[in-house]
């Protein structure tokens, strides 16, 4: 008789302890929940490399020689190209362009009449690399042609001003830029001429 009732006890007490352990374990307190991984880092823009490209915009010119101010204004379009140095947050650069306008200022002496041909800059950059967004400051030299009274001038002034650009694919970027120059005593003459330029350019970075 006492065999038989340790064999009941034995049997009722082997699944509790199975049960506790299994309990103590986590196994049926402590569900397992899937941990999805990390999103991978978004990459970087490189600017680093040469580039060229197009812009068109506008120009209002106004010319300053003491007896009398005249104010133009008109559409400008060219060309250019640059390098970029990507250096991590800072950019740096230099560029070259040429715009051709077609900014004419008649007098009602036809002599007198003033003809902007073209200019052409040579820049320095600083920006800041925002990822797909550039924004900068720019500056250098600008070499303006213009026609007076049948004669062309040409003369070199200063320009400042700044950019943006935004990088639509691997190669290509759009932006705007505006720039104030400065041209004193043009050609040697009384006359200071300011122009102010807006555009919008297109660039293919290799």
């Amino acid at each position: 008789m006492i065999i038989q009732r340790g064999t009941r006890a034995l049997s009722f007490a082997v699944p509790l302890i199975f049960l506790a352990g299994t309990a103590t374990a986590g196994g049926l307190s402590d569900p397992i929940i899937p941990v999805a991984p990390p999103p991978p880092p978004v990459p970087m823009a490189d600017w680093t490399g040469p580039y060229v490209g197009l812009q068109v915009g506008n120009a209002d010119v106004e010319t300053d020689d003491t007896d009398d101010l005249v104010e133009t204004d008109g559409a400008i379009y060219g060309l250019h190209a640059g390098y970029l140095f990507d250096l991590g947050a800072i950019v740096l650069g230099a560029e070259i362009d040429y715009d051709l306008t077609n900014i004419d200022e008649e007098s009602v002496d036809p002599d007198a009449d003033l003809e902007i041909d073209h200019i052409a800059r040579a820049k320095v950059r600083l920006g800041y690399d925002a990822g797909s967004f550039l924004p900068y400051v720019t500056g250098g030299i600008a070499r303006l042609e213009l026609t007076s009274f049948g004669i062309e001038r040409t003369d070199t002034g200063t320009f400042f001003g700044g950019g943006l650009e935004y990088r639509v694919g691997s190669n290509i970027r759009v932006g705007a830029e505006l720039l104030h120059h400065q041209f004193e005593e043009f050609d040697d003459t009384i006359t200071d001429i300011d122009a102010t330029t807006i555009a919008l350019r297109a660039s293919y970075q290799f």
